[in-house]
């Protein structure tokens, strides 16, 4: 098998995120359950976009900023997402260029303008998502290249993208690509909500192989095996994957591997000033160490490094560059 021109190459939803500080009532007022990401149209999206206060644009999208952060560890990154051809799609198509991430998927000329989420940050530095797909939910299987797919040892597939009928379609064109590249498939579910509404069509992803490495937070693994108590859910987990990754916040993650558990400590921080991207970054950390054929424990403690950096500041991609922030700490690359 041919050595891989990259290490990770992502598909998920292309969107500016516009982030503004809130308090607990202004969630309340705005009927806007903390913590959750949710879907509006265009003309809820400008009620809440007139509703917010200063807000700060910065591009975005989970599995975007996936790949920005593998970019950032000096791993070779692509994004697969759509844009329209607008003012946003070109701030978002140079920002993750700039980044350093390949991005080659063709804007659309028409429809929906290019997506934006709203994300209103709480004192404590938990975020509360709206979240307007527009031209991001248009992804087809024409913007998928089983070439490209097949030159990446992982495709990442961000579960926010798995509502549109298209995009699950592009989803499935890849995960086949990317097998028949004998390549490895990781999937994040990304949100409780989410995982709520496909709740059988992911557990079929996971029971059939068609994802080969999972990423969850403990709310959506809950979530995934409809129960409050932790212990219940991963134990049906490690019955169900081969690989994956669970996040626990300030408890850290523990990663599961043939029925095999290793439990990784959180980055020690200062202050949760936003925990936008922290899920992001943690999986861009274990996704380099991984295609690096680093140990997991080494892969999730790059995780844990990453997502401490970006929770320390407002945005979801990282301000400083996590190669030379891990070699500062002493972690393996």
């Amino acid at each position: 098998m041919a050595a891989p021109r990259y290490d990770v190459i992502g598909i998920g939803n292309a969107i500016v995120d516009v982030l503004a500080h809130a308090d607990d009532d202004f969630l309340v007022r705005q009927k806007m359950p903390k913590g959750s990401m949710s879907l509006i149209d265009e003309a809820r999206a400008e009620k809440v976009y007139a509703a917010m206060g200063p807000a700060t644009e910065i591009s975005g999208g989970s599995a975007a900023n996936t790949m920005v952060g593998v970019a950032s560890l000096g791993g070779r990154a692509a994004f697969v997402g759509k844009v329209k051809e607008d003012g946003l799609g070109k701030v978002f198509g140079h920002d993750i260029r700039a980044a350093g991430v390949v991005y080659a998927t063709q804007p659309a000329i028409d429809g929906p303008s290019t997506a934006r989420c709203y994300i209103l940050v709480t004192p404590d530095g938990e975020r509360t998502m709206n979240t307007y797909l527009g031209a991001a939910q248009n992804l087809s299987p024409a913007d998928v290249s089983p070439v490209n797919i097949g030159d990446a040892a992982i495709t990442y597939l961000e579960g926010y993208l798995w509502d549109p009928k298209d995009a699950k379609e592009a989803f499935r064109k890849a995960a086949k690509a990317a097998h028949d590249a004998s390549r490895t498939v990781a999937l994040t579910l990304s949100d409780a909500f989410c995982v709520d509404r496909y709740r059988g069509e992911f557990l079929h992803l996971i029971r059939d192989r068609t994802i080969d490495l999972v990423f969850a937070n403990e709310s959506e693994l809950k979530s995934l095996y409809e129960t409050a108590d932790f212990d219940t859910a991963f134990a049906a987990l490690k019955r169900d994957a081969r690989l994956a990754v669970v996040t626990r916040s300030e408890k850290g993650a523990i990663v599961l591997d043939g029925g095999k558990t290793e439990a990784v400590p959180a980055f020690p921080v200062e202050r949760v000033v936003d925990a936008t991207g922290a899920g992001d970054l943690f999986a861009a950390g274990f996704l380099y160490g991984f295609a690096r054929k680093l140990p997991h424990a080494a892969s999730a403690r790059l995780g844990a490094l990453a997502a401490a950096e970006v929770i320390s500041h407002i945005g979801a991609r990282p301000e400083r560059n996590l190669a030379d922030l891990a070699k500062e700490n002493g972690l393996r690359l």
